[in-house]
């Protein structure tokens, strides 16, 4: 069996029926237990990125936000849409928005539990936390050993593919992109890419999410604004568009309707690698913000999934399938017998990936569309492999954050930041399809571990959410204790509440500044 057909076997394996039900049933789940949060909380999903706080050791809720959309918002925008449209049809869209609106439910627990149990980096004082963090905790005081062999394997898996099978995916599609809009040979775009990432990694969580603040809305808004024009333009595909979306979805277009289970599939497996909800990836930046509730980030971190796939994902779609260039093939490889052809007369031999996001700009935008779809895709890629190193590397540091040889743990580190160098550059001058291929197995492996572990976990964040709600309901601007909520082992909270009641005591009036009482 050659390395192609390990690789395509193992994602078969892991992306199968059971893990596409469990993403959609656990985002369901979450949804009727929160009570349809994210329709609920978007005044405080958008009052918490406008207001929230930061500090010397944590980012604000917005550059939490920025390094999470960071991760978020990549070559899945972009190439993953056009992948799922010409594996599943253009009903695999609708499935991408089903996974992210259940999803926003699910990213809200796991980012609310990411800052529940985060801690300071041993280090440098930064918060850390993560999947791995409250894996090991939330359960610390009943099954000790388990949850720290659930944690350890986390952090494993999550460095795993953070490092090695995620961050070629982005390098392989910006390099597709350069080539086919300036002829740049991939191995030039892998030297800079080496150089340009280095710099930044080594500059740690503060430089990471300063970048990121200052490149992600720039490049999502520039790129919705491009697609509102080709919207204004073909005005006219409006209804065709969403008429072949729907219909698709539910089978209802015939030719498409024998590949509806393949809709489903490649809707939500697309979606989940573009927003992330139920991965595990978000809590990591969640846990990174200085907020005075957990919830409030967790709240900000659901917006996230709408910015992602309601907006960013839906934008790709729309230029794709109102041009018309996309094609749709029988099977799950290309090249394959074409079943469905896009009314652009997109050709056969164009290999699905940010080429049909090109050709459907060009045909609006004459000779700009590949260039600006490359240089879309190379801040996205560029930005998401910048967010799967800070993940690796705040895995790595749950690893060795009890070692004593504080030298041995940084030589790690930078053991880390050469490996993710080298996926990079191989990543760029390797095959699409393989690249996709270990994105895959990364994306579904986390999914699987965290997904079913916060479904064990989720109450101190549904407690958190309870709290939230209760204090907002008096006028407070909620504050988290979460002794108060028998909640164990969240540390940072329990240091944090006592040193605010010791300056609410020196100022004489703890009830007031709590409301204690």
């Amino acid at each position: 069996m050659s390395l192609d057909d390990l690789v395509g076997t193992a994602n078969e394996l892991i992306w199968s029926i059971p893990l596409i039900a469990l993403c959609l049933l656990a985002g369901l789940y979450f949804s009727l237990r929160t009570g349809f949060l994210q329709v609920r909380h978007i005044p405080d999903m958008l009052r918490q990125l406008k207001k929230g706080e930061k500090s010397e050791n944590g980012t604000s809720s917005f550059q939490s936000l920025m390094m999470s959309l960071a991760g978020r918002v990549g070559m899945g925008n972009i190439g993953g849409v056009a992948t799922a449209i010409a594996f599943g049809g253009a009903g695999a869209v609708f499935w991408m928005w089903v996974s992210a609106f259940l999803g926003a439910a699910t990213s809200f627990v796991e980012c609310t539990l990411g800052q529940i149990y985060k801690e300071k980096d041993p280090d440098t004082g930064e918060y850390r936390g993560g999947p791995a963090y409250y894996f090991e905790k939330a359960y610390k005081h009943k099954a000790r050993r388990l949850s720290l062999v659930y944690g350890i394997v986390f952090a494993v898996v999550t460095i795993i593919a953070m490092s090695f099978f995620l961050p070629g995916v982005q390098a392989n599609g910006m390099a597709s992109a350069m080539d086919n809009a300036w002829g740049i040979t991939p191995w030039v775009t892998a030297i800079g890419l080496v150089i340009l990432l280095g710099f930044i990694v080594i500059g740690g969580v503060k430089r990471i999410a300063h970048f990121a603040g200052i490149v992600v809305p720039v490049m999502a808004v520039a790129y919705i604004l491009i697609a509102v024009v080709v919207f204004f333009l073909n005005f006219t595909e409006i209804p065709r568009v969403f008429e072949l979306i729907v219909g698709s979805a539910f089978g209802a277009q015939p030719v498409l309707g024998a590949i509806l289970g393949l809709a489903v599939k490649w809707g939500v497996q697309r979606g989940i690698y573009s927003n992330e909800a139920g991965q595990g990836t978000g809590p990591h930046a969640a846990a990174a913000a200085e907020v005075s509730h957990p919830a409030k980030q967790g709240l900000a971190q659901s917006f996230a999934v709408y910015i992602d796939t309601l907006f960013v994902c839906s934008a790709t779609a729309f230029i794709i399938i109102s041009t018309g260039m996309f094609n749709t093939f029988r099977g799950e490889a290309w090249p394959g017998d074409v079943i469905f052809e896009g009314s652009g007369g997109l050709g056969a031999d164009v290999e699905p990936g940010p080429g049909y996001v090109q050709q459907g700009l060009d045909s609006v935008f004459p000779g700009a569309g590949p260039t600006f779809i490359a240089v879309a895709l190379a801040f996205f890629a560029f930005t998401t492999i910048v967010a799967y190193y800070y993940m690796a590397e705040t895995n790595l540091t749950y690893l060795t954050r009890k070692m004593k040889n504080r030298l041995a743990a940084r030589g790690l580190q930078r053991a880390l930041q050469a490996l993710v160098l080298v996926s990079v550059a191989y990543g760029a001058v390797t095959t699409a399809g393989a690249a996709w291929g270990l994105g895959d197995i990364g994306v579904g492996s986390m999914a699987w571990l965290n997904i079913v572990g916060i479904l064990f976990l989720q109450g101190p964040a549904l407690k958190a959410l309870k709290d939230f709600r209760a204090q907002k309901r008096r006028g407070l601007d909620p504050q988290f204790d979460p002794r108060l909520l028998d909640i164990e082992n969240a540390t940072f909270w329990e240091l944090r509440a006592d040193r605010q009641l010791e300056d609410a005591v020196r100022q004489g009036s703890p009830e007031k500044e709590l409301d204690l009482d």
